[in-house]
């Protein structure tokens, strides 16, 4: 459960110098060669004992580096180059609220935003204004989070250059042993930490802590939420706070993790000249999670609310199994994920017919943390249709535990997971950050030993020789608990006709019902290889700077390329076909409303079931959506499955197969859709606003639910088939491939479709056209969510993005707004949790753009914020920022631009359209130069131009009586 978006204020260049000079002034050994995972023969320092993994069989592969101080403190680090250059800080306390006292609810996260109020070093409010001078945005390179047993600090470092790993690894040791918490910094931040507690208090978050009481009430987890309760939030003190943190954060409980392109000795000689004098209390045992009583039958529980989907779920509990790590659990592991995956796969089957018995379902095991093994079966449904959904989901549950799977099934599972773990190998050499981080963290929670793709794969193909139907099933029978006089939970709008009593006789009469055996579908062989003569490639060119290969094939089909050696044996795709929603129009808003759920229509010649079957074990999908200009697919595979994949997408526009049972789910789902609209302060916005903005639009109005039952596949048929097989067409391609064999498998797909338009329609239309209402002031809206919770948003009209130096110039000046707005609501009032700054100037709409911002705050407190807000804006366009505020809202997108290459995603961002959209290459190259030419005379100018309070919308989303009472007043 994250928390907080972590870390506030700032401190110099000079001051960071000041503050790790001493540890510098060790003797430091030279930053030397970088260091890859082949250079050492396995794990440096490794010893099971340190991180509670005694029992395990395995061990890390080469590369890791594991250490401990004498003080307790852990630290993992791992030396890796992709993204190139840049690195990942991690620091996990082993506290969270399952800690706490009575009298502490909430303290762990109190603490965690304490973290960023002042230290030794750093006076409070200055150290988020260091890391954004450092290139750090707020929020997304910072941040930090709290659990039911840890907390954790993230630093993500745009570079690898000692000076800012020194900053990172001084602003973790501020948080663990310097931290002053002041009575003053306490009383400011409880605003903040209110705020956030009324902002996630809605119906999901209140069904979560009801669902816990009633399946886990003796268990301390359900008494111990992260966020806390009023009563301790309010009356926390710093005294208090500061006992929490003394008695919690200590060297024993605390890993540190470092990933990244670094070289491991200079990282860990750092670490130690940082933490090795901490001293501190001795740890604390942290309290058990439950207990959970396992005897918990019979009971239920209807929990009701206007927003809830219809569902209802059977639990029971049994005894916790303690599985070491070793070959025979992982083995017996797998055999239970393979029953597992086949009931899953089976309940999918059903769920894409045309009319499912359910929305959603889920049948697991699992367990509660070391407490407890839960097994359970829930389902969603329509309104009233729970009896269906649940006799559907157990019938099935009980036909695999009776008679099993059979061998064809198992076989899909065995090849989707080699697949998987073959490409796990292929891709080894390029793995990232984040997933090594992921793995770090396996490891420092004493769960189990990560080890080499390739063993992983040498233990499953051991397993798959063994997986017969009977030794699945006995792996699942195991690990199951019996059902017998489940709890019984049900959620909803309205209570199930009969109540409990409904429920139970329900249940009971599922399970004593016969099932009979399950049906053996067949695997059909793939239809879609020949899609005629191939093409012939016509123009071949290049974007010199940047190594793009641009083709065109005779039937029109441009093409982008470009070969990286970022991520090994992974190929990205992307398919531009000319139409989008320029297709829909004032008459006709919803013309392309479903076709995102193009492929649940499967093929002419093969349902989504059957392809799913057909597909498996390779990494292959399929996938269609509309943008603002183009209909696009867009997919991820590998050089070996190349072919199969262009040969997927190419069928999706040649032959869709409009089954209906693609809508099948969708239409069920609606009634819930749109009984949640409005039921939080954000989402009576986003219904309300775009339709007072744009003065009634049919195209940015949501309509009522009678236009979208009424739409179908015929329909969609009729709007988008003239475009799948005649508009202008772009592919780019991304990744590991060889040129000339992609270009081959290429000829053979979309360069073998008919002849297509050769440029991209302009739509220079009314379609272009987007108006800003010229009805400004006070828009009230109401919600029906929490009565305490509200919005305010102010919302200017700007200009489109034609204007490239404006437009950068706008993307700094809201960044600055952002700064400055969460320094006045956050730090300095502490009215919010989560200010709020948007700018869009459109690319699709002429003259059509748009500035906004606002925070969610206390119903109290709109008057209060719309002034902060003014006195922003007051600021904003009396004078311009200077250069400090300049360079904090500039360096992260000048840390983002140079970082912005070394990923195959990020590249994929410039070869998209190439060819067709060449202005975006430009402004590629010319983004740097632009925002370092940003200057605070432009960002003055911009404000005075475009953000006039008084020319505003501004909406106050409130709780429907308040709105009704305002109404009245104005009458």
């Amino acid at each position: 459960m994250t928390l907080r978006t972590a870390a506030h204020a700032a401190l110099s260049l000079a001051l960071t110098t000041a503050l790790t000079a001493p540890a510098l002034a060790q003797e430091t050994p030279e930053p030397g060669p970088k260091v890859s995972a082949d250079d050492v023969a396995g794990p440096v320092n490794w010893n099971p004992a340190d991180w509670d993994l005694e029992d395990s069989e395995f061990t890390p592969e080469a590369g890791w580096y594991f250490g401990k101080l004498d003080n307790g403190m852990r630290y993992i680090i791992r030396p890796n180059n992709r993204p190139e250059g840049t690195g990942l800080v991690r620091m996990v306390i082993g506290a969270g609220s399952i800690d706490e006292q009575d009298d502490e609810q909430g303290f762990a996260h109190y603490v965690e935003h304490m973290a960023f109020n002042g230290s030794t070093n750093i006076p409070e409010g200055e150290m988020i204004k260091l890391l954004e001078r450092e290139g750090l945005a707020f929020g997304a390179d910072t941040n930090a989070s709290t659990g039911f047993d840890e907390t954790q600090y993230k630093l993500d470092l745009p570079r690898n250059d000692e000076a800012l790993l020194d900053t990172a690894l001084m602003l973790m040791r501020e948080t663990v042993s310097e931290l002053t918490i002041t009575p003053e910094a306490v009383a400011r931040e409880r605003g903040v930490i209110l705020s956030e507690r009324r902002v996630r208090n809605g119906y999901a978050f209140k069904n979560t802590v009801d669902g816990l009481k009633f399946a886990y009430p003796d268990a301390r987890i359900s008494k111990r939420l992260p966020i806390g309760i009023l009563e301790t939030l309010e009356g926390a003190t710093a005294e208090g706070l500061r006992g929490f943190w003394e008695r919690e954060y200590v060297p024993q409980d605390t890993v540190l993790i470092v990933v990244g392109d670094f070289q491991p000795a200079l990282v860990e000689q750092k670490i130690q000249a940082r933490f090795a004098d901490w001293r501190s209390k001795v740890s604390v045992d942290q309290p058990d999670h439950g207990p959970v009583d396992l005897t918990q039958k019979g009971q239920t529980d209807i929990y009701l609310d206007p927003a809830l989907t219809e569902s209802i779920t059977l639990i029971r509990h049994g005894a916790y199994i303690d599985r070491p790590d070793t070959v025979a659990e992982r083995r017996q592991g797998t055999l239970r994920r393979i029953g597992q995956s086949i009931i899953n796969r089976r309940l999918q089957r059903l769920q894409r017919s045309e009319d499912p018995p359910f929305r959603g379902v889920n049948v697991s095991t699992s367990n509660f943390f070391k407490e407890a093994r839960s097994t359970q079966v829930s389902v969603s449904t329509v309104e009233g249709q729970w009896q269906r959904g649940l006799d559907a989901a157990i019938d099935e549950y009980r036909r695999a535990l009776i008679y099993g799977f059979s061998e064809a099934e198992i076989a899909e599972q065995i090849s989707n997971g080699r697949t998987s773990l073959e490409n796990a190998i292929a891709n080894k050499g390029t793995r990232s950050n984040a997933t090594f981080t992921s793995r770090a963290f396996t490891i420092a929670n004493g769960d189990l030993v990560p080890d080499s793709p390739e063993a992983g794969l040498a233990r499953f193909n051991a397993v798959a020789e063994i997986a017969s139907p009977q030794a699945v099933l006995a792996a699942l029978r195991e690990n199951v608990v019996d059902l017998d006089e489940p709890l019984i939970r049900f959620t909803g709008k309205s209570a199930p006709e009969g109540g409990s009593d409904a429920l139970r006789a329900a249940v009971e009469a599922a399970f004593a019902r016969d099932v009979t055996p399950p049906e053996d579908n067949g695997i059909a062989e793939f239809a879609y290889t020949d899609f005629g003569t191939p093409g012939t490639v016509v123009e071949d060119g290049e974007i010199q700077d940047f190594g793009i290969r641009t083709l065109r094939f005779a039937n029109g089909v441009r093409v982008n390329l470009k070969p990286t050696d970022l991520q090994d044996n992974v190929v990205s795709i992307r398919m531009h076909v000319d139409g989008g929603r320029m297709l829909r129009t004032s008459e006709d808003p919803r013309a392309v409303t479903i076709a995102s759920l193009l492929t649940r229509g499967g093929l002419g010649k093969h349902s989504t079931d059957e392809l799913q079957s057909i597909l498996a074990g390779k990494s292959v999908r399929g996938n269609f959506g509309d943008s603002a200009e183009t209909f696009l697919s867009s997919a991820t595979t590998t050089p070996k499955d190349f072919r199969l994949q262009m040969q997927l997408l190419t069928a999706f526009l040649a032959d869709p197969g409009y089954r209906p049972e693609g809508l099948g789910s969708w239409y069920n789902g609606l009634d819930d859709f749109f009984g949640r609209l409005g039921k939080t302060p954000g989402s009576a916005y986003s219904e309300a606003s775009n339709r007072i903005l744009s003065d009634g639009d049919p195209r940015f109005t949501r309509p009522a639910i009678d236009q979208y039952r009424a739409l179908n596949y015929e329909r969609l048929r009729t709007t988008i088939s003239d475009r799948l097989q005649n508009g202008a067409m772009e592919v780019s391609i991304v990744g590991d491939f060889e040129e000339d064999a992609v270009i081959a498998v290429l000829a053979e797909t979309i360069g073998a479709l008919p002849q297509r338009e050769a440029e991209f329609r302009p739509y220079d239309d009314e379609r272009r056209d987007r108006s800003f209402t010229d009805n400004r002031g006070l828009k009230i809206i109401p919600h029906d969510g929490e009565a305490d919770q509200a919005l305010l948003r102010m919302v200017w009209p700007t200009d489109d993005a034609e204007d490239v130096k404006q437009a950068t110039a706008f993307t700094v000046l809201a960044r600055i707004t952002r700064l400055m707005l969460t320094e006045k609501l956050r730090e300095e009032l502490g009215q919010t949790y989560s200010p709020s700054v948007s700018d869009n100037q459109s690319r699709v709409f002429r003259d059509y753009g748009t500035f906004a911002m606002g925070a969610a705050v206390d119903v109290t407190q709109l008057d209060a914020t719309k002034a902060a807000l003014v006195d922003v804006l007051t600021e904003l366009r009396s004078e311009a920022p200077d250069e400090d505020l300049m360079q904090r809202a500039r360096q992260p997108l000048l840390e983002a631009i140079d970082n912005r290459l070394k990923s195959n995603r990020s590249w994929m961002s410039l070869v998209d359209r190439a060819q067709s959209e060449t202005e975006d290459v430009e402004r590629f190259r010319t983004a740097r130069e632009r925002y370092t030419a940003v200057t605070g005379a432009e960002i003055l100018a911009l404000a005075r131009q475009y953000l006039a309070p008084e020319e505003a919308v501004e909406f106050r989303v409130v709780p429907r009586a308040l709105a009704e009472q305002m109404a009245t007043s104005e009458r």
